[in-house]
């Protein structure tokens, strides 16, 4: 046989179109596109030869015993599959040996670490970036654009979800950098809702949704988009060098000039990010404390988790941190308190009124000095001085009740002098990133498995970890579609 033949005759005919005067006659754009269609075709043959080549000169093994322990005595060759890359379709032909009443043995795919399917390990690596960028129309897009290759909307969503299948197992082997001396490992956690399917959603909320017994042909009833969601749950870890503050360098004076003066806050470094939709907060906190401890595996650093406030999530930490007999100190999102303070101050001024912000400012300030109760105390006795009616001060009597209830986890006077963050904007940016940015998209309706590895694969991208989980991830594809089926080293390593 002429060693790639074929290749030859297409590079021969391109250069003679190139050097004709069809090609001397065309614009740049037109010979750009024509190029990229002629080479893609020309990469395609390159491939398809060098697989011929392959087949020629494929030797006959001894013996293959599988799995089963069967020997497979008899050798078939020409036995041939297609494959779709990121060239095109291609044939790859081989050996394949056999027993009767067992299934068929093909070493030459596993030396190839062929996947099981139609589709090349390259389009399900393309597949994997483009679902986790946009959605599954789009992706199906991207991939056409780019290889010529027409891969249907549950095809694409598929081979996102066989690429995700390795990342848990990923992240539990990585051993990242240690935390270094003098920072702090930093653990934070929250949610964000996903519309789903019906059959997707968890028990108790599909209930919910059932329950309804009024719903609208046109639109949807009142409270029943509550029933349309599953929490996805996120996760976050990083390490950051304490920066100490005082209270008035988180909220100062209304005026510009000390805003500017201010320092601020730690910076966040080496992030670490998870989510599911399928995990449940217990998991998840789980997977966060697991990846604190491959950074602080002795437990050296002091460890600061920030919240949102939630009481289930806090109990679950707390559990946490007791059965693995780590000290964390956990810190409500001083935001959220903020929150509060302004839904109390609302009870007490005008809108518009000027010294509102002043109020607020002022009793935040109080609070980052540890004098939460004092606060509490403060506009409790205004409640009664005002005399508001039941409706009026509902916000202010809800920030009380807050202050009281969370306020051992309120200590920002320490938590600022030992230079260590207070604000959950890491995992809020998360949250906003890995879900609503993409799982939001107008009109999406999710299934569990879609979602998962959706989720999971824009954590892994955004931690910049993609191109070491693909090396890991075929390695495992080779050992759990080939290696595994033989009982003997029938595939040559």
């Amino acid at each position: 046989m002429v060693l790639f033949g074929a290749s030859r005759q297409r590079f021969d005919e391109t250069v003679s179109w190139l050097a004709g005067p069809q090609a001397g006659g065309l614009s740049h754009a037109d010979l750009e596109q024509r190029l990229q269609d002629v080479g893609r075709e020309l990469l395609r043959q390159l491939l398809q030869d060098h697989l011929d080549l392959r087949a020629a000169r494929e030797r006959r093994v001894v013996e293959v015993v599988g799995d089963d322990l069967v020997t497979r005595q008899y050798a078939e060759p020409g036995h041939a599959r297609g494959l779709a890359t990121v060239f095109g379709k291609v044939t790859v032909t081989r050996i394949a040996y056999r027993a009767k009443g067992v299934a068929n043995l093909v070493p030459a795919d596993g030396v190839l670490n062929l996947p099981v399917g139609l589709h090349s390990h390259g389009l399900r690596r393309l597949a994997a970036l483009e679902t986790a960028r946009g959605s599954f129309e789009q992706a199906t897009a991207a991939i056409r654009r780019a290889s010529g290759v027409g891969v249907g909307k549950r095809q694409v969503q598929a081979l996102a979800e066989t690429a995700a299948l390795d990342i848990d197992n990923f992240y539990a082997a990585r051993r990242p950098a240690d935390c270094p001396d003098g920072d702090i490992v930093v653990l934070t956690c929250d949610a964000k809702g996903i519309v789903m399917r019906p059959d997707a959603l968890r028990a108790a909320t599909a209930k919910r949704a059932a329950s309804s017994s009024r719903k609208l042909a046109t639109r949807l009833s009142r409270g029943e988009k509550l029933g349309r969601k599953r929490m996805a749950e996120v996760v976050a870890v990083y390490h950051c060098t304490p920066a100490p503050r005082t209270p008035a360098d988180v909220i100062g004076a209304p005026s510009a000039a000390e805003r500017r003066d201010s320092r601020g806050g730690p910076k966040a470094a080496s992030k670490w990010l998870h989510a599911s939709v399928t995990t449940d907060t217990a998991g998840q906190i789980t997977a966060m404390f697991d990846e604190a401890t491959r950074r602080d595996p002795h437990g050296t650093h002091p460890w600061v988790v920030l919240v949102d406030g939630n009481a289930h999530q806090i109990e679950t930490i707390r559990a946490h941190a007791k059965a693995r007999d780590q000290p964390v100190t956990i810190v409500i999102d001083f935001v959220h308190v903020l929150e509060y303070l302004w839904k109390a101050a609302w009870c007490f001024h005008t809108e518009g009124d000027p010294a509102i912000e002043t109020w607020v400012a002022a009793q935040a300030r109080l609070i980052l000095a540890g004098r939460a109760h004092r606060v509490a105390g403060t506009i409790q006795r205004k409640i009664t001085a005002a005399g508001l009616d039941p409706g009026r001060r509902k916000g202010a009597e809800a920030c009380v009740t807050y202050l009281l209830n969370k306020a051992r986890y309120l200590r920002y006077h320490e938590t600022l002098a030992a230079g260590w963050p207070i604000a959950t904007g890491v995992i809020e940016g998360a949250c906003r990133h890995l879900v609503k940015d993409r799982m939001d998209i107008t009109g999406a309706r999710w299934g569990l498995n879609g979602a998962a590895a959706v989720l999971k694969l824009r954590a892994l991208i955004s931690n910049g970890d993609f191109n070491d989980y693909w090396t890991h991830h075929l390695d495992q594809e080779q050992h759990r579609v080939h290696a595994s089926r033989y009982a003997n080293a029938a595939i040559p390593s």
